[in-house]
């Protein structure tokens, strides 16, 4: 038992003394920077998808069952060609019958054309004729009693009697005359334009039905790609469901939603980027194309405005559908403070963050900063460091403020 105790007191004095003297804190083995003045360019970024050059969702303008589908998913189609057929036997029957109709409307016009004399107008020709024949008996009898009254024959009365018989009969003949000439200009021009309006119609009615036939046929109005189908063979096509969308794929366009704090220097023309969501398994390269559409408008749901980026796709490499992030070169920043990305700690969703400097005694010192990503590998420092800063870009973490430090040299 003395040994023991002896043996525990041992143990336990060199530790009284250590705290005596206080313990020593350890140095940390980090990489460190100098940082570094470079021109940067300004780039604003903001979460894109990918569209097609233009898009047309193709819908049947007619309610009617499906007879055929001659497209699919993916198919690469022309301007112009056939993509389903809807059922048209009741369309072939209405257009067979406006057909009978135009044919009807345009007899009836060269019938009116032709002069054709209707009963009141026969009757008034007839009338014209009575009137004539009276005329030439009355001028035969007054003529004839000029010759008696001359002779003595006849009394002033009755030459009197036959010149007033004259004069009634040369008004009646008037009268009938004009009657005729007034019908012949009523009737037949009233006949030629029910004749002209009635084939019209029917011409009108026949255009439609052909339009409606036409209407079962769903065709595509650009040269592009099948990207989505709804209907198949024996659906019911309905006007309010589109089926089919056909996107053209020569160019794509990466749309994006960009703060519209930042949107401001966004203008058409500008070099722009879209790149991929990214895929550890298989990293996509980032393809580059001009802004073609800066919307004047502002989304107050997102509070973001629409920015377009024109790629080129030849290839058709890309896809509609794709997500992933737009990059607008907007200018240049000169004698920018640069960092690598490494160095830096972002608070999530933020542009500030915390990183490591290093003094002429080798302590690390804690910083809070604002940065911006100028690429994956470096950071723009906009306030919190000065040219000539050491910063630490391994090894910082979970380092303690104040912490001494080691390091071989600065490297650039």
């Amino acid at each position: 038992m003395k040994y023991f105790s002896l043996f525990l007191l041992l143990i336990l004095m060199p530790g009284c003394r250590s705290g005596d003297k206080g313990e020593e804190k350890p140095v940390v083995a980090v990489t460190v920077q100098r940082v570094a003045v470079e021109d940067v360019p300004l780039e604003v970024s903001a979460p894109a998808s990918l569209f097609g050059r233009s898009e047309a969702h193709i819908a049947p303008r007619i309610t009617a069952s499906v007879r055929q589908v001659l497209v699919h998913k993916g198919d690469a189609v022309k301007k112009g060609q056939l993509l389903a057929v809807l059922d048209r036997s009741d369309l072939e029957a209405e257009q067979a019958n406006a057909t009978s109709g135009v044919a009807l409307a345009e007899a009836a016009l060269e019938q009116a054309q032709a002069g054709h004399i209707p009963d009141q107008l026969s009757q008034a020709h007839a009338d014209l004729t009575a009137k004539s024949a009276a005329l030439d008996l009355a001028k035969k009898v007054h003529e004839r009693r000029q010759r008696l009254f001359a002779e003595g024959a006849i009394s002033g009365r009755d030459l009197d009697v036959s010149n007033m018989s004259e004069i009634q009969a040369q008004a009646d003949f008037d009268a009938a005359k004009t009657r005729l000439e007034l019908l012949e200009r009523q009737i037949s021009g009233a006949d030629l334009k029910i004749a002209q309006s009635t084939l019209a119609q029917a011409k009108a009615k026949h255009d439609l039905a052909t339009a409606d036939l036409n209407f079962s046929e769903l065709r595509s109005p650009t040269d592009g790609f099948v990207t989505d189908q709804t209907i198949y063979a024996g659906d019911m096509a309905k006007p309010d469901v589109p089926a089919f969308t056909v996107a053209d794929l020569s160019s794509a366009v990466a749309r994006a939603q960009v703060n519209a704090d930042q949107a401001a220097p966004v203008s058409k023309g500008q070099a722009c980027e879209f790149e991929q969501r990214r895929n550890e398994n298989s990293p996509q390269p980032p393809h580059f194309g001009k802004v073609t559409v800066v919307n004047q408008a502002v989304d107050p749901a997102r509070y973001a405005v629409e920015v377009w980026c024109e790629l080129p796709n030849n290839d058709h490499e890309l896809k509609t559908g794709v997500f992933g992030s737009v990059k607008v070169i907007v200018g240049q920043a000169h004698g920018a403070i640069v960092v690598p990305s490494s160095a830096i700690e972002f608070d999530e969703g933020t542009d500030r963050g915390k990183i490591y400097t290093v003094d002429a005694q080798r302590v690390a010192h804690l910083l809070e900063v604002v940065a911006v990503h100028v690429d994956d590998d470096r950071v723009r420092v906009l306030s919190g460091l000065k040219p000539g800063d050491i910063v630490i870009v391994q090894g910082e973490y979970g380092l303690p403020d104040e912490t001494k430090v080691s390091f071989d040299e600065v490297r650039q």
